[in-house]
Formats: structure tokens, sequence, C-alpha cells
């Protein structure tokens, strides 16, 4: 078997180690006679790989008994809705910053809900970019204010967690766990696993629960965050191998320590942003203040050399270089669970590419 070196922006690599551990327990999963796919929700072997990722999230994310960690279905693109739904109610105003396609995709889901103020607005630009600080413009007693912390497609990223002067809810899908950042400053965080947790299948929610608390009352069961809340996300049959792997992945999280895992993301990011400054033959696409630790984007002088890079990246084993189909270009996602040694191997080639047909 021989393993390429992954750059999908998502489903994304995930830890060798942790890919190795569920080979080796698919069928009997330790000695349970079952593997976890077949096993319920209800029994004890699963319980504790349950209890087991939602404890790990906390730990990991620094969060006390005031928040409760749930383990959702419909990913990123359900809370998009299940938010507003909950907290933004007749008369009140939601704050969002949309700074790209997935903060205009949230944007658009709440506006089906009530009344949004967009705090900034510059997903248009390019180089693309996160608001200045000077440019947010919050609403006082907003019902909560949204931020997309990282923009996968575009390759930018929110470099620090305003402050709002409301509830803060950020969507973390593409950087949760790659940063130093205080949690504890958002009322909510929200992410779908595939890119740092674990694979598809599955959403992480982190709430306050004085702030879950305020949900509306009058939406259907499934809907209100209170319920996963009340019932530890167990409400309904969880999508059980999804939570498994997001165990096994923060257990590997926690064993590679937090601080390791910073430090070793901004250097794989910084190699290729050398790589980059370093040529007159690639243009990276984010403001370089805001360029994105996970998501590398840039373009070559022509779609004609990039569709080139691409194909040849692929026979040196390198998969999924392509940029997101609507803006083109090339984009490395490099997320916690990418190895140096892959990155390092993208350098050399561009450097050979770009000698080739520069």
């Amino acid at each position: 078997m021989a393993r390429v070196y992954n750059f999908c922006a998502g489903p994304a690599i995930l830890p060798l180690e942790v890919l190795q551990e569920a080979q080796a327990d698919l069928v009997d999963y330790k000695g349970s006679g079952m593997s976890v796919m077949e096993m319920s929700h209800r029994g004890k072997e699963y319980d504790a790989l349950h209890n087991e990722a939602i404890a790990n999230v906390k730990e990991l994310m620094g969060l006390g008994d005031d928040y409760a960690v749930l383990l959702l279905q419909g990913g990123a693109s359900f809370q998009f809705a299940m938010l507003p739904m909950n907290f933004l109610g007749e008369g009140q105003t939601a704050d969002y910053v949309n700074a790209g396609s997935w903060g205009s995709a949230a944007v658009k889901q709440a506006r089906l809900v009530g009344n949004v103020h967009i705090a900034a607005d510059c997903q248009k630009d390019i180089p693309t970019r996160m608001p200045e600080a000077g440019e947010l413009s919050w609403t006082p007693g907003a019902a909560y204010s949204h931020v997309t912390t990282n923009e996968t497609i575009s390759g930018a990223q929110m470099r620090e967690l305003p402050e709002t002067g409301s509830p803060l809810v950020a969507d973390m899908s593409s950087d949760i766990l790659s940063r130093p950042i205080d949690y504890s400053k958002c009322a909510m965080i929200y992410a779908g696993a595939q890119k740092n947790l674990g694979p598809s299948g599955v959403a992480l929610v982190a709430i306050r629960k004085e702030f879950a608390a305020k949900g509306n009352i009058a939406l259907p069961t499934f809907l209100r965050y209170q319920t996963h809340i009340d019932e530890n996300s167990l409400y309904n049959t969880p999508p059980c191998f999804s939570i498994y792997i997001l165990c096994l992945t923060t257990r590997w999280l926690k064993s590679f320590g937090l601080q390791n895992m910073f430090r070793q993301n901004r250097e794989k990011a910084q190699l290729i942003y050398d790589a980059i400054d370093a040529s007159g033959f690639y243009r990276g696409t984010a403001k370089q203040a805001f360029r994105s630790d996970m998501n590398v984007t840039f373009r070559l002088p022509t779609e004609e050399l990039e569709t080139l890079f691409v194909k040849q990246a692929s026979e040196a084993g390198m998969k999924q270089l392509k940029g997101h189909r609507s803006v083109g270009g090339i984009r490395a996602s490099i997320y916690n669970a990418f190895p140096v040694a892959g990155v390092r191997h993208l350098v050399d080639f561009m450097r050979d590419f770009e000698q080739r047909h520069g």
C-alpha cells in the first residue's frame, strides 16, 4: 500500500495512527465481538467512547462545566440554520461578518429566519482577507454575533476573535484546535468534523449552557440545542463510527500536544508561503496579514499551467491540490494531521515546476 499526500479540504487527511487503530478494531472492537458500526449507542462499549470524545474536546478547548459539547448530525451547514432558529427571535438582530463563501452561506440561511446586520463585508475583496478591526460595526443588543474564523475556499484566516458586545458564535470548521485561542470568548463554537476532528458525518458544537437555555422552545424537539444537552447528544441514534474516529483523533491530539501542534502548523504553512514569496511565478491569493495556516491558496501565471501543475503533482503522489471550483487556482489544505514531509515534498515540486515552466 502506498499512501499519497492528501491535500483535500474535506473530507481531509486523518492521522495514520488513528486509521491503523480503527483498522485493527474494525471487525472486533476490543474483544466485544462487534464493530463500533454495529454496536448499540446505548451499550457500555460505545458509551465510554462517546463520553471520552466529549471530555477530550472540553479538555483540548479549555472549557469548563458551564459549556456543553454536542455531537450532532448535518454538518456545519445545518448549524447555519439551527443557530438563528434557536436564538434570532422576532424583533431581534443578529450580526454577521461576511468574509467569504462560508460566511456568506451562513448569512443566507439566517436571513430566512430573521433580521441580519452585516458587521463587515469583504467577501469579494481581492486579495482575499478578513476585516480589519476598525471596519467592524456591531449592533448594540444583538441576539448574537457570528464569524467564520477561517474561509476554506479563499485561504483567509481571522487572527483574533473580535470583541462584539453580544454573544459571539464562531464557525471554526477549518481551524478548530489548530492554534492558540481563547474559546471561552464564544457563547458557541461549531465545526464540521471532516477537517481537523475526524471523518464527515458529525458536527461538533460547544455551547455555553446559559446561552443554550435562551433557545426557542417552540421549535421541534430535534432542532433545539437544549434537547441535545439534556440527552448528551443521544436523543436519536448518533453517527457512532464518526464519533469513534473523533475520539481517537482527540486522543492523538492530546498525545501530540496542543502547543506542539500549533507550532508545527505555523511552520508547515510558512514553508509554502516562503516558496510563494521567493518566486515571481506563484502568487498568493490571500492578503499576507490574513493568510491561513490551514488552507494555502495561490495562482500560477495561466490556468493552463495550473491544470498542468495539478496533473503533475498528482503523478508525484500529491492529490487534491486543485482550488475550489468557484475560484480556481491551487489550494493546499494542510490540517493538523498533514505531515511535514508532505509539505516539503510540495515545496520541492513547486520549485522544480517553476524551473521547468517559469
